[in-house]
């Protein structure tokens, strides 16, 4: 079994596509817990990457949302009490604009302005008469650590490019049921018109009752070569406690605050498990809601948590002070 104090970074997964895919990319897997706190109800996969020990998380099935997100990430502060940063890894729904090219496969990674966070509660806020709707929620930005080593990992990229698609192949090779997890064929990336609605009672497909017609669609070109695909986004990340389903609602967000992503846990985590915020694109956060790109998006998602991780060396982890002092003495 394995001591709970010797992990310092705690990694939390919404469903179990996430969790397969954090392990998938895990260079060690080691025991479980020897112990957990008293009325701590999470199960815990614990494991190396690099010279970091990583405790991951996954939400209870099938409940989702910020409360359920704040429950297990208390839970395994007081289970792993070394705990030092956070990160939130997984999928989301896109946002794509004309200034923003998103599409599935891609990665967006929180980041903020001037000293906000890179996330916001999007539902959470007060109506004033006569005015737009005000979010209210502020949430915390992940430790300078973390933000640090974001910066230094973007700039690798825009050098060199990255390699996370040949590292999500080699990672593949862990996972018995593996087709799940690759990735689609790109004719199945469709991103449709935000008045092109999804029929509310059909039981097919998107490709099926949806189609490939172009007067339904958005037509975009195909990526430079020079470009990464899937591409890296670093930007405003929406998070609520309803599934954004609603493309026009998703436009005038992305255009008024500019927001890249959309998800559903993230704002429970901010202000009592600072982390980082990693999402892989899985749909584009309308009503055509496919399975098709979760578990390649999961992946690449897991895949740039673990660059980013090979970035800090182990000595500024240990010099962060442990998330439940931070959170005790605020």
């Amino acid at each position: 079994m394995s001591d709970p104090r010797k992990y310092t970074v705690g990694w939390i997964c919404a469903i179990t596509t996430e969790a397969v895919a954090a392990r998938a990319f895990l260079d060690e897997e080691h025991d479980g817990p020897s112990t957990v706190a008293k009325h701590d109800n999470n199960s815990y996969v614990l494991g190396r990457i690099g010279a970091h020990n990583v405790v991951i998380a996954v939400l209870p099935d099938a409940e989702y949302g910020i409360a359920s997100a704040a429950a297990v990430a208390r839970d395994m502060l007081h289970s792993f009490p070394n705990v030092r940063i956070g990160l939130m890894v997984g999928i989301g729904g896109g946002a794509p604009s004309p200034k923003r090219d998103i599409r599935l496969g891609d990665v967006v990674v929180s980041s903020g302005n001037a000293g906000e966070s890179g996330v916001f509660q999007y539902d959470y806020g007060k109506t004033i008469q006569n005015q737009s709707f005000q979010e209210t929620a502020f949430l915390d930005q992940p430790p300078m650590v973390l933000r640090t080593a974001v910066s230094t990992l973007r700039g690798t990229y825009e050098m060199k490019g990255h390699q996370l698609v040949d590292n999500v192949n080699e990672a593949l090779k862990k996972i018995k049921r593996r087709n799940k997890y690759t990735r689609p064929p790109p004719e199945s990336d469709r991103l449709y018109r935000p008045d092109f609605v999804h029929p509310a009672h059909s039981t097919d497909r998107c490709d099926v009752t949806c189609g490939n017609d172009e007067a339904n669609l958005v037509i975009r070109g195909e990526r430079d070569e020079e470009d990464d695909d899937p591409a890296i986004h670093y930007g405003l990340i929406a998070s609520g406690n309803q599934l954004m389903k609603d493309a026009r609602l998703r436009d005038k967000l992305a255009d008024d605050k500019g927001v890249l992503c959309f998800e559903m846990e993230a704002a429970g985590l901010m202000n009592h498990f600072p982390c980082l915020v990693i999402r892989g694109i899985c749909d584009y956060s309308d009503s055509h809601k496919n399975k098709e790109w979760q578990g390649f998006a999961a992946m690449m998602a897991a895949a740039y948590a673990k660059d980013l991780l090979h970035q800090i060396p182990v000595n500024k982890i240990i010099e962060e002070r442990r998330i439940s002092e931070v959170l005790g003495s605020s």
